[in-house]
């Protein structure tokens, strides 16, 4: 392997990590320094899963459909990187959303062979709670890019091995519509192996976009043009997107709007459809749909709906609750992890280095600095600056005088920049030569800023030469046993008067949550039962239908409104699977298929 290759030479020949991980798996105390956060949590994941780690034993699933606009957009960019890569042995790999393997491209007899002894082959799955920490799996997880090198698998049989996996995003509706993963012997290993994934990945999604950007861009002019003229109920939806205006969330409920969705699905889909069709609704309510269909590039693209509907009183109430520990003022936890990533920017302030905050939307990252300063610095002066809004007139002033104040800034001042992997271009270079010019200042502010996990490392390097230090902090999943104390400290600032509290049957639906949306969804969450609930405990009832899934991946919208129906229809039967299933003019087959793939803890 070449030198010079960063985190990645650790980990594919490491003894340290070797024995960590076997650490690890005889449940002994491990060094933390010794594994990668992201690894390690998805190190404790396997382990909540059952995963095996001295053998991968997987079911044939099933052949894979290769007739999907994934397979059609991504397979002639992997043939074509195949023929680049000029018969070295790395494997190329596509998977479905779900992790099960929909192609491989040879990469030579010794490793193909050793791939399939090892099930990395069409028709197996390698989602992570079947095959343990590996690329596809862990990256698909996590919702971002993901190298897996080595030892840092948790199946000994993947130990020879490394791999790079990276999501694939659809380029309209952004639903994680597969992955790619090239795989090669861990002696091979390249730090460039993650970085040709990506482009890779990046190939996909235009092509993807190609073939859906015109028919996606019909529908939305469609949708538009009809919203202008009809003041009423109007969505639009194909496979991927659905667009629904505000009249319609304001006048149907989540099982109304699926039941709508769902019918004009099914008219659309028609050789010959209906311009206009009854329906009725689960409440008992009917609505008169008219159906349009829009074509575009020569194809059906979608359709834009009207529906007139009478009106309805909008459902009633909820609740909130107490107080835990805080490892600085305002901020509450203790996983493993939150606390690593704290202490870790606890230990950059301290040295007074400037600091690059990383992390999904919704963890934290603000509300950690905020309270460091608070608790190290209280009355100094303080901002933030959203780069979302730098192509705002006067942005870049503003940044300026916080950066260089006149006269010199007050001590202890510290300025953070929010979001700045959004910034522009021509914004990027403008706030380098501010940062520039205030590190060569005798007296400056101390500087942090935040971005989100997926940012451009090539595009940035500009901005981020000027902080030493880069810390992760992990999203909601990967320390949701903080719930726990999350839930109360929130309720106690939502409603002070501590009259609310959580049940124990609703906290358990909490933690058993993936928050996708991490802190600030469990926040919002909250906020709106407390705007129904303002005293008692907050029951099962009481939460919304995204609390009653377990479910990993991020739903489409027609998914989600399918889920939210399911559950709303499964709460007024008190978990009676049969009766939800008729009021949803659902087989009982299907409920039970729906409940399973979406993750729903059945009430009752």
């Amino acid at each position: 392997m070449p030198p010079g290759s960063a985190r990645t030479d650790d980990s594919a020949d490491n003894p340290k990590l070797a024995k960590t991980r076997e650490q690890f798996l005889t449940a002994e105390t491990v060094d933390t320094n010794q594994v990668r956060d992201a690894i390690l949590a998805s190190w404790w994941r396997s382990r909540h899963w059952n995963v095996a780690a001295d053998r991968v034993d997987l079911r044939y699933m099933r052949d894979p459909d290769l007739d999907t606009p994934l397979s059609r957009s991504a397979l002639p960019v992997l043939r074509h990187l195949r023929e680049d890569l000029d018969g070295q042995p790395i494997s190329i790999i596509l998977t479905d959303q779900t992790g099960l393997v929909l192609a491989r491209l040879d990469a030579g007899s010794a490793l193909d062979g050793h791939l399939d002894r090892v099930r990395l082959a069409p028709g197996f799955s390698y989602a992570e709670k079947y095959v343990g920490t590996n690329g596809i799996g862990t990256a698909l997880e996590g919702g971002r890019p993901m190298h897996v090198f080595g030892h840092e698998h948790y199946a000994e049989h993947l130990e020879d091995l490394a791999c790079a996996g990276v999501p694939i995003h659809h380029p309209i509706s952004g639903k994680t519509v597969g992955a790619v993963d090239l795989t090669c012997w861990r002696r091979d290993a390249d730090p460039l192996l993650l970085t040709l994934a990506k482009t890779t990945a990046g190939q996909i999604q235009q092509a993807l976009l190609n073939d859906s950007g015109i028919r996606e861009l019909e529908l939305l002019q469609e949708y538009l043009r009809t919203c202008r003229r009809t003041a009423g109920i109007v969505f639009a939806l194909n496979n991927d997107v659905v667009m629904m205006n505000e009249h319609a969330r304001q006048a149907l409920d989540p099982a109304e709007q699926s039941s709508l969705l769902a019918q004009a699905a099914e008219v659309l889909a028609g050789r010959t459809p209906a311009a206009s069709v009854v329906v009725e609704l689960p409440s008992g309510r009917h609505a008169r749909m008219y159906c349009r269909p829009v074509r575009g590039a020569g194809r059906l693209a979608g359709g834009v709906v009207h529906v007139k509907i009478t009106e309805r009183a909008l459902p009633a109430a909820a609740e909130p609750a107490p107080l835990p520990r805080m490892f600085l003022p305002g901020l509450v936890g203790a996983g493993a992890l939150w606390l690593r990533g704290c202490h870790q920017v606890q230990t950059v302030h301290e040295a007074g280095d400037w600091l690059a905050l990383e992390g999904e939307p919704g963890t934290g990252k603000l509300s950690v600095i905020r309270a460091l300063h608070q608790q190290r610095r209280p009355g100094a002066h303080f901002a933030v600056l959203d780069a979302a809004d730098a192509a705002r007139r006067g942005w870049l002033a503003d940044a300026r005088r916080e950066l260089l104040p006149t006269p010199d800034p007050a001590p202890g001042a510290a300025i953070v920049l929010t979001h700045v992997d959004r910034l522009s271009p021509s914004r990027r270079r403008g706030v380098a030569r501010l940062l520039e010019e205030a590190r060569a200042a005798e007296a400056r502010p101390w500087v942090a800023v935040t971005l989100g996990p997926r940012h451009n490392g090539d595009e940035l390097a500009g901005l981020l030469r000027f902080f030493p230090s880069t810390v992760e902090l992990p999203p909601l999943r990967h320390h949701v046993q903080d719930v726990q104390a999350l839930v109360p400290f929130i309720l106690s600032r939502l409603a002070p008067d501590g009259r609310l509290t959580c049940s124990p049957e609703a906290m358990q639906l909490l933690v058993r949550s993936s928050w996708p949306g991490n802190i600030e969804q469990l926040w919002q969450v909250l906020r709106r039962i407390v705007q129904r609930r303002r005293s008692g405990a907050i029951l099962p009832d009481d939460l919304p239908p995204e609390c009653r899934t377990v479910s990993r991946r991020l739903l489409s919208p027609l998914e989600a409104m399918e889920r939210d129906a399911i559950v709303q229809s499964l709460v007024d039967w008190e978990g009676n699977k049969i009766k939800a299933a008729e009021s949803l003019g659902m087989s009982r087959a299907t409920i039970y298929r729906k409940i399973h793939e979406y993750g729903i803890v059945s009430p009752g």
